[in-house]
């Protein structure tokens, strides 16, 4: 079998065992992560009504300028965490509970929690 079909099976898994814990209410949503490899993006869902509440990625246009080439590395996850915190401040939202969907926290996903959390969201 293709290591990279294992790979995806592996980390498909490793989603299910964490989402089956995870469920966003409103005074503490879920903060999803998504990555591929040029690029990350989160959101902030709340789960009750199945609903986002804000987002961010290295896409989006308020980071294309500021990102650069660095949409695949540290320093764009960590842009694109300080982006999100400041959304969800906006919002009133002091609290996350992290979704990093079945990806090793470390990293790019480590980077990104880390700016979340230097920007004063508990996460």
């Amino acid at each position: 079998m293709d290591p990279n079909k294992i790979k995806a099976r592996q980390r498909l898994r490793r989603r299910r065992h964490v989402r089956k814990r995870l469920f966003g209410t409103p005074d503490r949503p879920r903060l999803s992560v998504s990555r591929s490899l040029k690029h990350i993006s989160c959101q902030v869902i709340d789960d009750t009504k199945s609903v986002t509440l804000c987002s961010a990625s290295t896409q989006s246009p308020d980071l294309r300028a500021d990102v650069g080439k660095n949409a695949g590395n540290r320093q764009g996850a960590a842009l694109v965490g300080a982006l999100l915190a400041a959304r969800a401040k906006k919002l009133g939202i002091t609290k996350l509970k992290f979704d990093r969907s079945g990806f090793k926290y470390h990293g790019r996903i480590a980077a990104l929690a880390d700016a979340v959390r230097k920007n004063g969201i508990e996460v």
